[in-house]
């Protein structure tokens, strides 16, 4: 293992090297109940003195997160009781993530359980911090919506020790897993959203991607092709442009290549774009029909209201909820996982 000191003045070695062995705790690169670096090998590996090797374990048992033995060496804490608290870690907080964080409050309202949100930002990296400090902090259940590039964290869940906290996925994974899960079905949404596009109208269909993620969007890829794919296969070879920000379609653009169907990834994005319309004298659904993908209360309330794809977020804690209520009576939950299947909701748009 390479030495975790830095050239940092500004930062002592021995909490430098408590934060690497922290991280490397979490990570689970030490397994619960596993033996940690001894002293002597601290000092070899990190070239420290005896004085910062203990500082550095004194550390680490200060905070729980290593067992001292004495004549035996230090041991990783085995993660002890749960605490009554969930938490949701998400990659990016939206209209969809608050409906779905609403459900799963009314959920767990008469456990007296609290539920605690967290914002990995896309961030691989800190989607397996935060989950390892959870799972070290004993909370009861993670509620765990994806990055949206799996390949990154699919090592760490492989070999992830869940102690008596319970994980189940959310919302999507793409590429499967052994832990529980309940998702929604995108490419069905998308289907059943272009399908009413194309019956609507028989001019080209735009996609409007939301782009405000760091890193690759596996979600919107699926949701891309799936949309390339439906197009493709009309006799006359619908045409359809992909684009990345709505601020980059124009009148122009919609009159020049004689737009009439707009399909929006969020909620708050089709309300934009209905404004825009409206501004450039388009009439909905006569001139150009529109479908957003949530069903949230902004497409509910928003006036006109919007045709939307319903990804079903009520279910989806419903779900969540009794599988983990499910595990904690002792029940085998393994197995279960869920694909919900989204709803076109027609109403003005």
């Amino acid at each position: 293992m390479k030495s975790a000191v830095q050239n940092n003045v500004l930062v002592p070695i021995y909490r430098q090297l408590v934060q690497h062995y922290k991280q490397a705790i979490l990570k689970q690169d030490y397994r619960p109940g596993s033996r940690i670096d001894s002293i002597h090998e601290i000092m070899q590996r990190h070239q420290v003195s005896r004085e910062t090797a203990k500082l550095v374990l004194k550390s680490l048992a200060a905070e729980g997160l290593i067992i001292q033995k004495p004549g035996k060496g230090s041991f990783i804490a085995d993660l002890g009781p749960r605490r009554k608290i969930w938490a949701v870690i998400a990659p990016f907080f939206s209209s969809q993530t608050e409906q779905l964080v609403h459900h799963l409050r009314q959920q767990l309202a008469p456990l007296d359980r609290r539920l605690e949100i967290y914002i990995d930002y896309n961030n691989w990296q800190e989607e397996i911090r935060l989950v390892g400090t959870l799972i070290n902090e004993r909370y009861e259940a993670v509620l765990l919506i994806p990055t949206f590039d799996e390949s990154r964290t699919a090592s760490f869940y492989k070999r992830l020790q869940t102690g008596k906290t319970y994980l189940t996925l959310l919302n999507h994974t793409m590429s499967g897993s052994s832990f529980t899960y309940v998702i929604q079905s995108y490419d069905l949404g998308v289907r059943r959203a272009v399908q009413y596009l194309m019956d609507k109208h028989g001019g080209a269909i735009v996609y409007i991607k939301n782009n405000i993620w760091l890193g690759r969007n596996m979600v919107q890829e699926v949701m891309q092709e799936t949309l390339k794919t439906s197009l493709r296969r009309e006799p006359a070879s619908r045409p359809f442009f992909i684009i990345d920000d709505i601020n980059s379609l124009d009148r122009d653009f919609i009159d020049r290549h004689r737009v009439n169907g707009l399909f929006c990834c969020e909620d708050i994005d089709a309300i934009r774009m209905i404004g825009r319309l409206k501004e450039w004298g388009y009439s909905l659904p006569g001139d150009v029909a529109l479908v957003s993908y949530g069903n949230t209360d902004l497409a509910r309330f928003f006036t006109p209201a919007i045709t939307s794809i319903d990804p079903h977020m009520r279910e989806m804690a419903v779900l969540s909820t009794n599988i983990i209520m499910d595990s904690m009576r002792g029940k085998n939950v393994d197995l279960q996982q869920y694909v919900l299947h989204p709803e076109l909701v027609v109403r003005e748009t």
